[in-house]
């Protein structure tokens, strides 16, 4: 290695280790959001009105890339499970693990050791409380299809005697009110709050353990949302409740980027996008006003092989996203009943569709909202011109973003593994 080299890695090493520690960090996971839908959403928030293309609030925080694949035995290409358990523990490990390595036994993660050192810690996400991420981080199982199994083991695991997570905001009624056991009951005698309305978020009792479930699994679209979003409600309420005087680790997810990317919807994959996009600049905002607090934000994997341009066609054109006023499945169920189809579809699109378009919808002689929403989301893909080459994962590399104390360890090309075993130098751990 030349001389200059060995200076500026000293620099650069010397400098990360005067930074002070954090107290607080903020690790937020975009499932299956790989740099097409960061580049995407770019051109998606794009101003018509100005001649540049405006940067986003990704843009200002992108820092490095990471790469994403399981353990090797497994191949390249990572699930939710193995990619939420390495971006927790450090540890590679097989498709489906939670909490587990290769030869399933436990390994511990960063939100169990800030737990371990007294600090409060908290899931906010947008899929089921007990889906893949949020369970990578705060339990241990053989499968993350153990759905109950997951469940239970929020309220009968302990750390130090206490809960794994002091919050808990998502959704997740069919798993934690049950006919074999009833987790929330459970937790409410345990002192925790349940609310289980996202209008209660504002009305908590500040500082008290705090329970909320909105939905059966995951929550409805951002898109069906009063105002288009709600992680961004979720982690307001998150950070509030966990601040206190020894720090706190909150998980983020937005969790159905993926959820659009796996159903090659570009629309819902668009309003996931502003959700978790309108979150970082809330955290980004808290980051100035209170320093000692680190976030760290990256994706487990990309889902959809989304193209930007399709079918030949040298363009992209987002705005016809814009206009819907509910999510293309939203828009498909109440086509199914409709007395006239074509002017509902107008309606909720926000754009007056072509012959052709007509010609698809009035075809359907189903009352199946499966085969409008195929329907609805075919249109949309050709007006924009997107492309998606799979219904799954693909093995491609996902960016990283940071902000606050200790950002400087996550810059440049690192191993998703990487990123957990700099969080728990962070956090103190030898």
């Amino acid at each position: 290695m030349k001389k200059s080299a060995i200076l500026l890695l000293a620099s650069v090493c010397s400098s990360v280790l005067a930074s002070p520690a954090p107290k607080n960090i903020i690790m937020v996971v975009g499932d299956g959001m790989g740099p097409e839908y960061t580049t995407a959403y770019r051109m998606y928030m794009d101003d018509k009105n100005t001649p540049e293309l405006e940067l986003t609030i990704f843009d200002q925080l992108l820092v490095g890339m990471a790469s994403t694949h399981p353990d090797l035995s497994n191949g390249y290409v990572t699930d939710s499970a193995a990619g939420a358990t390495s971006l927790a523990t450090g540890v590679k490990t097989y498709n489906g693990a939670i909490g587990m390595d290769i030869n399933k036994q436990p390994v511990q993660t960063v939100l169990e050791y800030a737990k371990q050192q007294g600090r409060k810690t908290g899931v906010a996400v947008t899929s089921q409380i007990n889906h893949a991420t949020p369970a990578g981080f705060s339990a241990h199982n053989v499968s993350r299809q153990n759905y109950d199994e997951i469940a239970n083991s929020y309220f009968d695991q302990r750390i130090n005697g206490q809960f794994t997570l002091d919050v808990m905001l998502g959704g997740g009624w069919t798993y934690f009110i049950r006919k074999d056991r009833n987790l929330v009951e459970e937790f409410k005698q345990a002192g925790y709050e349940y609310i289980d309305t996202m209008a209660a978020l504002a009305n908590v009792s500040t500082g008290k353990p705090l329970l909320g479930l909105f939905d059966d699994t995951g929550l409805a679209w951002a898109l069906d949302a009063p105002n288009k979003q709600r992680l961004p409600a979720l982690v307001n309420t998150a950070v509030k409740q966990l601040e206190n005087d020894k720090g706190f680790f909150l998980l983020v997810e937005g969790s159905q980027i993926d959820w659009g990317g796996h159903s090659n919807d570009i629309a819902a994959a668009m309003g996931e996008m502003h959700d978790l996009g309108l979150t970082l600049q809330w955290l980004a905002d808290y980051v100035e006003q209170h320093p000692d607090t680190l976030f760290v934000v990256t994706a487990d994997h990309s889902t959809g092989g989304m193209t930007i341009g399709a079918r030949g066609k040298y363009e992209w054109d987002p705005s016809f996203l814009h206009g819907l006023k509910s999510s293309p499945s939203n828009i498909a169920s109440l086509l199914v009943d409709a007395k006239d189809r074509i002017a509902v579809a107008n309606e909720q699109l926000g754009f007056e569709l072509n012959d052709e378009e007509q010609s698809k919808l009035t075809a359907i002689n189903s009352k199946d909202s499966k085969a409008y929403y195929k329907a609805l989301k075919s249109i949309l893909d050709v007006r924009s011109h997107t492309g998606w080459t799979t219904s799954g994962h693909t093995g491609v590399d996902v960016q990283i973003f940071a902000k606050g104390p200790g950002s400087d360890l996550f810059r440049g090309h690192l191993d998703n593994t990487d990123i957990a075993k700099n969080v728990f130098k962070l956090l103190g751990k030898k």
